[in-house]
């Protein structure tokens, strides 16, 4: 009778297994990319690749690896009030240091609607590369709970910071004039 108990038991645990690993496959899958082993969206770690369609319907690879430029990937929302106030300031840090740094904007489009998106970019007039995060994913991946959370990421691929919510223009000055000079770490 104790084998018995003992035989469930093991198989039951194995069934377990095999399931949460299945599970953690089909998450990866789900992205298009392989998450990273014990990835953690913070300051001090490399970058997830983010593989997203942007509102061009391309779909656009940045991060994970090293590159030429300093990357700022900013999260947001349509509905989001930080994230209207901050538009302005982020259009022109595009045009300002756009020569030092990528921008991009990850539209959580699973929180918001598309058509409100594209209806916030024309708005403001955004020019850099908005994704479309539509189911998630990369949200989820890089452990966005509020909006705008936003990342510096070096040239080397490691994330220097991470900004959740509004900060002033001459605070993004500041942390990208630090992040975007050659050997910055």
């Amino acid at each position: 009778m104790k084998k018995t108990a003992a035989w469930f038991i093991t198989a039951f645990l194995l069934a377990g297994l095999g399931i949460f690993q299945y599970m953690q496959q089909g998450a990866a899958a789900a992205t298009g990319l392989a998450s990273p082993s014990g990835f953690k969206p913070k300051a001090g770690y490399e970058s997830a690749a983010i593989s997203l369609p942007g509102m061009d319907d391309a779909i656009h690879t940045i991060g994970g690896g090293a590159g030429e430029k300093l990357l700022f990937v900013n999260f947001w929302a349509s509905w989001c009030g930080p994230c209207v106030m901050e538009a302005p300031d982020l259009q022109k840090l595009h045009e300002q240091y756009g020569d030092v740094m990528e921008m991009y904007g990850v539209n959580s489009t699973n929180y918001d609607k598309e058509r409100s998106a594209r209806e916030f970019v024309e708005e403001f007039g955004l020019t850099f590369p908005m994704l479309m995060d539509r189911e998630g994913t990369i949200t989820k991946l890089y452990k966005v709970n509020n909006f705008p959370t936003s990342f510096l990421i070096d040239g080397n691929g490691v994330i220097r910071e991470r900004i959740n919510g509004v900060v002033t223009y001459a605070e993004w000055e500041r942390l990208i004039l630090k992040w975007s000079k050659p050997n910055a770490a």
